[in-house]
Formats: C-alpha cells, structure tokens, sequence
C-alpha cells in the first residue's frame, strides 16, 4: 500500500508569536514551489500561544490552505469544564488545528501522563474531526534489558483501545526512541524500521490488515536533513517527527525536499 509520508515538526517549548511567524512564514514559502500532491503531508506544532498566528499566515497565504497542517502539542479530553490550564480538542480546532500530539515521551515524564490518558485524548481527537499523532518509545534502559518491542506494544495497544477500524487508520503513531530525542544520537534506521513494522503487526493485531496496513507510522530522535533520505528508504517509516531541525525554515525545507526526492 502507498502510504503518503508526514513530516511533522514539534516545535516543544520554542518560539515567541515573532518568531513562529518568521519561521512559518519560512517554511510555507518553500511550498510554494510545489502542488499539494507533490509535497508530504506538512504539519507544524507550534506553542499555543502561536496557534493563532501561525493559522492566520496559514488561511492568507494564497495556496488555498492545503500546503501545511497545523498542530497543538497537547490536549486535554474533556470539551469543557473546571480544568485550568488545559486546552480541549473543540477549542484547538477553533484555533485552526488538524492534528494533536499526544503521549509524546516528555509530557509521560514530565507531566505523569499514562497510557490510559492518552487513550482518553485520542478518543476525543478522533471524536472531534481531528487526527491524533500517538507518540511512543522506549528509554535507553528498556533498549539494553530486551524489553523495547513488549514496552512498545503495551503502549500501542493501550492507546488504541476501543477505536474502531476507520478511526485507527486515520490515526498516525510516532515511534521515538527517547535516547534518541534532542541527543543528537539517531537510531540506526534499519533497527527503526524494524520496530516501525512491529507496531504495524501490532495495529493489524488490534485492529485489522486494513488499519495496519494504512496508518501512518513516524520515526522521530535526532531527525536531520542528512538522516531522513535513508530512513524514507525503508519500508515501513512513513514520516519524521522532527525536533530540534524544524526550528530553522532552511533545515525543515531541506528535510522535505530530501523526503520528496525517495518518495515522489
């Protein structure tokens, strides 16, 4: 099955509105060199604090608002109520969202959240018209115990609990090692691959044939215009995560010009 690649760039806790729109505004540029089918699918992560700014250069940018897709970096699973400081997937789609990160690795240490959590979230994303991207990955000490597949499978499984069939294969999985995220250390991407189809057996396994073989799955740590042209070869990457490279225009572009130059 052709599966049409992501690059998605998180900008974490980066970037004041100023420069979010600069770097934006870097990035839609270059897509204008290009048709929508041409391109990946383009999704940018800003703060929230730039959601608005970022979707106004997105709704006046002239190229039909199909080039880049905008994504919040969190939310939480209730539409409303006595919750401060969090943000529901209703108000986020106001704010011109169609894709929610949720399970990323720093938000489970930092912020506790759980595998039932994360269920909640992709729920209501999926219940709200968006697309949930659903990180996962192992520690550095889970990798070196043997325990990285069974680690991931619980987190995939757990997350996919209770979706239908269509609703899994909307969905879109990031696969981040976490001693690889901000290292500079970037999992060999035959062993990235193989991980990838271990959880596209394990969507298949939850789900159906159909579902595995349709999600999207992402490899994320350490993704650099150097790196991405090799692991866009493999079978099974379907799309980077990118970290710290999607914070310069001329760096992210780079990153999906290479990714168009294996799967045109």
């Amino acid at each position: 099955m052709s599966r049409k690649p992501i690059i998605a760039g998180n900008w974490k806790m980066n970037l004041l509105q100023d420069e979010a729109k600069a770097l934006f505004e870097g990035i839609e540029k270059f897509t204008r060199d290009f048709t929508a089918p041409q391109l990946p699918t383009i999704v940018i992560a800003p703060v929230f604090t730039s959601l608005n700014v970022v979707h106004t250069i997105k709704c006046n940018c002239g190229c039909g608002g199909d080039k880049v897709a905008i994504a919040a970096q969190n939310c939480h699973w209730e539409n409303s109520g006595a919750y401060t400081g969090e943000v529901s997937v209703e108000m986020l789609k106001d704010a011109g969202c169609s894709y929610i990160i949720i399970g990323h690795s720093e938000r489970r240490q930092y912020f506790s959240e759980t595998d039932e959590m994360i269920n909640k979230k992709a729920k209501a994303i999926l219940a709200g018209g968006l697309i949930p991207i659903i990180c996962c990955g192992e520690t550095l000490e889970q990798r070196e115990a043997g325990v990285t597949d069974q680690h991931i499978a619980t987190q995939i499984r757990a997350a996919l609990k209770g979706l239908s069939e269509e609703e899994v294969a909307k969905s879109v999985i990031a696969y981040e090692p976490i001693w690889a995220i901000g290292t500079g250390k970037t999992c060999d991407s035959k062993e990235a691959n193989r991980v990838i189809a271990m959880i596209r057996n394990v969507v298949k396994e939850v789900s159906s044939e159909k579902a595995g073989d349709a999600i999207r799955i992402l490899y994320g740590g350490s993704v650099k215009p150097a790196t991405i042209e090799e692991q866009m070869s493999q079978s099974d990457i379907d799309g980077a995560l990118v970290g710290g490279a999607s914070l310069k225009a001329d760096s992210f572009n780079e990153i999906i010009a290479n990714t168009m130059k294996v799967r045109a």
